[in-house]
């Protein structure tokens, strides 16, 4: 006889939902209020927002950035001045990207804010389709995953700096949290910890602070809001992230979770306690430029996305 499920903690009745890592079991709309307010919490915590901000949301059309948007554009309502748009990055994979792109122009629409796309081949000149084939064919080596990202980031960067973004919202939970704080700490990036605290960190001028609402939300309760509210999301994985460090990281960290409840909080927490260390030893140690190539901020002479491109036998 299996166990039954005991009574919503908020108000007493039917439960759906049993949180694992904290004991508490909720109905459907008091679980809903409970992500609601975590995140809420999390923003008036880290003064993720302010009242004038200008925030552009990275919205993929998956589940986590459909939830941000979602919650987000409700906060939005109370602080008439925050302007909000919403931008996509399309890295050109064919058969992946397509049905986001469609998905997060619908909910912008529905939520009545700005949607733009901004494309791997609009500004680097090559889809990440046709830059794995010409990575493969001159054998440089590089992980299409790590690249992509570094690609991608630059990018979101850059045309969020365009539209006039104060801050960029991006949909990383829990698990994503915990496995770049991993996956930095077994590279030994600890300049790359340094900046994985909660509050927003502004590097160099041209870049724009992200703040991650989301920060402390398991991504199966991520999944469980998107289900309960209904969201049409799209949630194929690409097909390159197979090849990835993250992939093996999120096993690792999924089997530890399983054996040891609170792992991935345990984890992020941590990193919450020393990246304030790590940043004011950081900030002494590392001087940003300008990349002689594309003037985007780095801590080098030509920044990560310039040397990635120029292996390839791109220019910037």
């Amino acid at each position: 006889m299996g166990m039954e499920m005991r009574p919503c903690v908020k108000c007493k009745g039917e439960a759906v939902y049993f949180c694992s890592h904290s004991g508490q079991a909720f109905c459907r709309k008091c679980f809903i209020n409970s992500v609601e307010r975590r995140v809420k919490n999390t923003i008036t915590r880290y003064n993720l927002l302010n009242p004038d901000d200008h925030v552009v949301v990275a919205v993929s059309g998956g589940k986590d950035s459909l939830v941000l948007l979602h919650i987000l554009s409700r906060i939005e309502r109370r602080f008439p001045k925050v302007k909000m748009k919403a931008i996509t990055i399309d890295e050109g994979v064919k058969g992946y990207r397509e049905r986001g792109i469609h998905l997060a122009r619908m909910y912008a629409a529905k939520y009545g804010v700005p949607h733009y796309i901004a494309s791997f081949k609009e500004v680097y000149g090559y889809t990440l389709d046709e830059l794995v084939r010409k990575s493969e064919s001159i054998g440089s080596g590089l992980n299409a995953c790590t690249w992509c990202g570094i690609l991608r980031r630059r990018l979101l960067n850059l045309k969020a700096r365009e539209l006039g973004a104060t801050k960029v919202a991006v949909g990383h939970h829990l698990d994503d949290e915990a496995q770049t704080i991993l996956m930095n700490m077994l590279r030994g990036s600890f300049v790359k910890l340094a900046n994985l605290g909660p509050k927003p960190v502004k590097d160099a001028e041209g870049f724009i602070p992200r703040i991650k609402p989301l920060r402390y939300i398991p991504e199966s309760e991520v999944a469980l809001y998107a289900y309960f509210k209904g969201f049409d999301f799209y949630e194929v994985e690409c097909r390159y992230v197979r090849t990835s460090l993250r992939d093996e990281v999120r096993n690792i960290l999924n089997m530890l979770e399983r054996k040891h409840v609170g792992t991935k909080f345990a984890i992020v927490r941590s990193a919450d306690a020393i990246a304030p260390l790590l940043l004011h030893e950081y900030l002494k140690r590392i001087k940003f430029n300008q990349c002689r190539k594309c003037g985007e901020p780095t801590t080098r002479e030509i920044c990560r996305a310039c040397e990635i491109l120029e292996k390839l036998g791109i220019g910037a």
